[in-house]
């Protein structure tokens, strides 16, 4: 398994974002208005796609163009990177 640097800062906002869905879980359970609910879901879910393009940001930077000339197997894992975005 490979750690890069920017994996300790995803890791925080990924528990960020997880305590954030626990409260939100709470306010269903106290019967929050659906705004309410639907506006904490949206930050949430920002959150969480943050974080997923920090990842995909990163490793494109690190392992495909810090890792030499581009091979077809680089290109070929970009190319299914690029589906997450």
């Amino acid at each position: 398994m490979t750690i890069h640097g920017s994996h300790p800062d995803i890791i925080v906002r990924l528990k960020r974002a997880h305590g954030h869905l626990a409260a939100v879980l709470t306010m269903f359970e106290q019967g929050r208005s659906c705004l309410d609910l639907a506006q904490q879901l949206h930050a949430v879910e920002s959150a969480v796609g943050n974080a997923k393009r920090e990842l995909i940001h990163d490793h494109m930077e690190h392992c495909l163009v810090e890792g030499g000339e581009p091979t077809r197997d680089m290109l070929e894992e970009l190319k299914q990177l690029t589906k997450y975005l």
